[in-house]
């Protein structure tokens, strides 16, 4: 699948608030836990909790959310496929940072060891 200029545009708009339930929902329905959640996040962008309740709460869009983040150096080492796209395809770099954390997050709730889901060489 080739995301398109609609596709990634609506990504980008969509508010972090809006998915940060479904986040929460998917891990804790399968037994793990919102601090292994933010570990995971904090990984991937550099937020602390504070920082996460902040954006949650100012209704923060991707493009935003991103835009503060500070992107972990081995985070290109995620790869494979999430929402019917291969991660390491995805030319559009906010794209590929959202769905970098769609798969974190779809990696905790399947059970994955943390210290494999934090890549650390």
């Amino acid at each position: 699948m080739n995301p398109t200029a609609h596709h990634d545009k609506k990504i980008a708009d969509m508010h972090f608030a809006s998915v940060y339930p479904h986040y929460v929902a998917k891990v804790e329905k399968k037994g793990r836990t919102i601090d292994e959640l933010h570990r995971v996040i904090a990984w991937l962008t550099g937020f602390s909790e504070k920082d996460l309740k902040r954006l949650v709460e100012s209704q923060a869009t991707f493009a935003e959310f991103f835009g503060e983040a500070t992107l972990n150096p081995h985070a290109d080492l995620i790869t494979g496929s999430i929402c019917g796209y291969r991660i390491e395809e995805i030319t559009v770099p906010l794209t590929r940072q959202v769905r970098y954390l769609d798969k974190l997050v779809d990696e905790l709730a399947k059970g994955r060891k943390m210290e494999k889901i934090l890549r650390e060489p």
